[in-house]
């Protein structure tokens, strides 16, 4: 999702004029701190990016064939006049496999799926059409979260807005209540996913090249063609109530999975003197432990800490890059029940390095009144 924009020294909010962030310019190339080593270990990982055609071919059969039996049962269960709640019930696996398919679709835009780049491309835009994503769009801006993640200074691109408590303090009272209905799960996980896929991604991004900008055209136009085809056989009121409780329930879940991954205590921030991508990726990014079925839908990105560690490694290789490398079987995962503790951490406590909840935050704001 695009929650942010930013450009030179500001931080541009979408919906509101600019905020100056703190210490938002790049330091003087000379001052920049050499980069760090990272263990042999990782370097080790490399072999896991291998792809594997025949894991391709049986992920996209065991998820596409379901999704696809499911969405007819869904107009059968309509054209039988049975009640519809038979057929939402039926939207609830099929939006899980939809975020299968998402995942699937991710590993495309990493080139981590299978070996072709023209193989990335044709399956990436396919597997689009099913997300209501445009592959180039968003394989640009999920490029950029990869390489800013947990910079305090790089916010903007990719990522969910996130304010420290001195930019909260410094905001105005219209400001903060933006941010607070923004970070409102009703809004975050109800609102923002469909709002996000069926209506943003629909537009180029800010910056877009003329290649992107003709990418996101040319996916509207199949998009469009999609409905249109559907209309003329089925009825347009029949592939709505099919797809619309489908994209709500997926993106629901999907942006979930998403928020949940760098959103969660403890994490990590940094500004870009003391970021390293190596801390970003091992404590900025969660190890999200879930139930083998959730495992499975979710296409192991609970492994997220591997994942932005070595994006290169395809989805089906997570399992074993994980299991093979003891540094990265940490002693404190990030499980389901206390996950969703998560979605109370609303703000950066720069001095105390967490996140803190909305009433934790103004509670501090309280004790220093020069901020408030």
């Amino acid at each position: 999702m695009r929650f942010m924009q930013r450009s030179g020294g500001e931080t541009k909010m979408l919906a509101g004029k600019p905020e100056k962030a703190r210490g938002a310019s790049a330091p003087p190339e000379s001052s920049a701190k050499p980069v760090k080593e990272k263990p042999a270990w990782v370097a080790d990982l490399k072999r896991f990016e291998r792809t594997s055609a025949l894991k391709v071919a049986w992920q996209l059969l065991n998820t596409l064939l379901p999704y696809a039996a499911l969405l007819i049962l869904m107009y059968l269960t309509m054209s039988w006049k049975l009640p519809y709640w038979i057929t939402f019930l039926l939207a609830v696996p099929a939006s899980a496999l939809l975020v299968r398919i998402f995942i699937f679709f991710h590993d495309c835009g990493h080139g981590s799926f299978v070996a072709s780049p023209i193989g990335q491309k044709i399956i990436g835009n396919f597997l689009g059409l099913f997300t209501f994503s445009c592959f180039s769009s968003w394989r640009f801006s999920h490029g950029i979260h990869h390489s800013t993640s947990g910079n305090l200074d790089r916010r903007g691109v990719g990522d969910v807005w996130t304010m420290t408590v001195d930019e909260y303090a410094a905001c105005t009272p219209f400001r903060r209540l933006q941010y607070r209905l923004f970070r409102n799960p009703f809004v975050m996980f109800g609102l923002g996913p469909f709002f996000s896929f069926v209506i943003i991604q629909r537009l180029p991004p800010r910056g877009a090249n003329r290649k992107q900008v003709l990418s996101v055209v040319l996916v509207n136009a199949v998009i469009a063609g999609i409905v249109v085809a559907a209309s003329l056989t089925i009825g347009i009121k029949a592939y709505l109530l099919i797809q619309m409780p489908i994209m709500f329930l997926g993106g629901a879940a999907g942006v979930w999975l998403f928020y949940v991954q760098h959103q969660f205590d403890p994490s990590y921030w940094a500004r870009t003197e003391e970021w390293e991508s190596m801390d970003a990726a091992m404590r900025g990014a969660s190890y999200y432990k879930l139930p083998r079925v959730l495992q499975w839908i979710s296409g192991n990105i609970g492994f997220h800490h591997v994942h932005h560690l070595r994006p290169r490694i395809p989805n089906y290789n997570l399992q074993a890059a994980l299991n093979a490398t003891p540094q990265l079987q940490l002693p404190d995962p990030l499980l389901l029940w206390p996950s969703l503790k998560s979605v109370r951490l609303k703000v950066w406590d720069e001095r105390e390095k967490c996140l803190l909840t909305l009433r934790e935050a103004t509670r501090q704001l309280r004790q220093r009144p020069s901020l408030a």
